[in-house]
């Protein structure tokens, strides 16, 4: 697949399964940190079919919906948007 219809089907066909950049951009952080949270268990592995490696747009959301509010990670300082 090409990187012109990567991007056409993208913007023009919902999709449930994600690949990891894909997952990553969902939840707003480079594909590294999301790596680092799939695997403490704050996102969802992947499902992976023929090979093909793809999360779940429905768990990714309520994994998102389940994540907690403010510092989860116990770093300090407040921050004006929280």
């Amino acid at each position: 697949m090409t990187a012109v219809s990567r991007e056409f089907r993208s913007k023009s066909q919902p999709r449930r399964g994600m690949r990891r950049i894909e997952a990553a951009a969902f939840v707003g952080v480079s594909p590294t940190k999301f790596d680092d949270w799939v695997a403490r268990g704050l996102m969802p592995k992947p499902k992976t079919i023929d090979g093909v490696v793809l999360w779940d747009l429905e768990r990714l959301d309520r994994a998102w919906d389940e994540l907690p509010d403010g510092a989860h990670d116990g770093a300090a300082g407040d921050h004006p948007w929280s």
